[in-house]
């Protein structure tokens, strides 16, 4: 059975940069993508980034060239570099650890972690 967790979130101030870690255990599908999603109570958690083992990304609309996703296949280890950062993007960061890639929309796996609060504030 596969487990991620997450690390790295924390409170930072508008125009800010943080790095979100995900490690992954168990049996992981290197071919489907590994990525993040966010979540903030009144809204359906979105994707934020997605990259899989050869290094193909998908990012959500808002990003905007603002964060970058990268991916370890020998330490089943995903990362998200956020970079100007805006108090919108206050939510908590999940990792999935299995995501299908189709073209225009994507299905995470029922595979989730704890979650890592980001809070983007001055």
């Amino acid at each position: 059975q596969v487990q991620v967790v997450e690390s790295g979130g924390g409170l930072v101030q508008p125009g800010g940069s943080l790095r979100l870690s995900c490690v992954a255990s168990g049996s992981i599908n290197s071919v489907n993508a590994m990525g993040w999603y966010r979540q903030v109570p009144t809204k359906q958690r979105e994707l934020v980034a997605a990259i899989t083992g050869e290094g193909t990304t998908r990012y959500g609309d808002f990003v905007k060239d603002r964060f970058t996703i990268s991916r370890d296949n020998a330490k089943n280890t995903v990362y998200l570099q956020m970079n100007s950062l805006k108090a919108e993007d206050t939510a908590v960061y999940y990792c999935n650890p299995d995501i299908k890639l189709y073209d225009g929309f994507q299905i995470p796996s029922t595979t989730w972690g704890q979650g890592t609060q980001v809070t983007v504030s001055s």
